[in-house]
């Protein structure tokens, strides 16, 4: 199903919410230009982001093209799937999630964030290996807009924006070096991303992992709202399909 309706609390057309599947909403809209399409099934370059997109019911085919676009015994994401897999996939990583909205933030600019661009990229790569915040590729800056702070020169804290969903913009890649951790960097940084968001007339939205309860206590005084429980999950493509095709990549 692809999400059309750009309203934030609208639904899609066949009933569910657009965040629902945020990526699919985001790789036929907003993010059209980075998607790698196969059929129903989306995908961002290797470089910008490991989300990709299936349908909301994939069927058959829709698994033999996300094999094709990934090639045997390769692991692919399938963030917020919950259905069953077909015979022959095998999961390699399943953390329970949830999602966040902006129920109330006191969003505001802050004097000392600073835009960070391309040439900024190494630290920001540097930062998020040592805080792990979650996925940041050397081209992840370009889907959205990226903030820092910087002592003595220094990246010391960044947060920025990752899907796209028509209305709406998720916040991700928030870290904080540990030498500057309690200073409140990253809440600073989170209404600073979030009121650029409001600023064009969108809504803020993120996800963390269910059992980050120090996450979920920010957010949550923040004014962020739980929408829904959802699931990070990975699997690996077999080199052949339970119906007999083989996982060939496309060329």
């Amino acid at each position: 199903m692809s999400a059309t309706t750009t309203g934030p609390g609208a639904p899609s057309p066949a009933g569910g919410h657009i965040l629902d599947n945020p990526a699919l909403a985001s790789l036929t809209g907003p993010h059209a230009h980075f998607a790698e399409r196969r059929g129903r099934v989306l995908r961002y370059p290797a470089d910008v982001s490991p989300w990709l997109a299936l349908p909301d019911e994939p069927d058959a085919d829709d698994w033999a093209d996300l094999a094709a676009l990934a090639g045997p015994g390769a692991e692919v994401p399938l963030p917020g799937y919950r259905g069953r897999l077909p015979d022959g996939w095998e999961v390699t990583f399943h953390v329970e999630g949830v999602q966040f909205v902006d129920d109330g933030l006191a969003a505001a600019p802050d004097p000392e964030a600073v835009r960070l661009g391309p040439a900024d990229v190494p630290e920001m790569l540097d930062l998020v290996s040592r805080t792990r915040p979650g996925p940041f590729l050397p081209r992840t800056i370009e889907l959205g807009h990226y903030l820092g702070i910087r002592r003595e020169g220094a990246l010391v804290a960044m947060a920025g924006e990752r899907l796209h969903p028509p209305g709406w913009t998720e916040i991700s890649a928030v870290c904080t070096d540990p030498a500057f951790r309690g200073q409140g960097l990253a809440t600073r940084l989170i209404l600073a991303v979030a009121h650029g968001i409001r600023e064009r007339g969108e809504t803020p939205f993120l996800h963390t992992g269910a059992g980050n309860a120090n996450a979920i206590r920010l957010y949550e005084s923040l004014g962020f709202r739980l929408r829904r429980r959802t699931a990070f999950l990975a699997a690996r493509v077999p080199e052949r399909l339970s119906d007999g095709r083989e996982a060939v990549p496309v060329a």
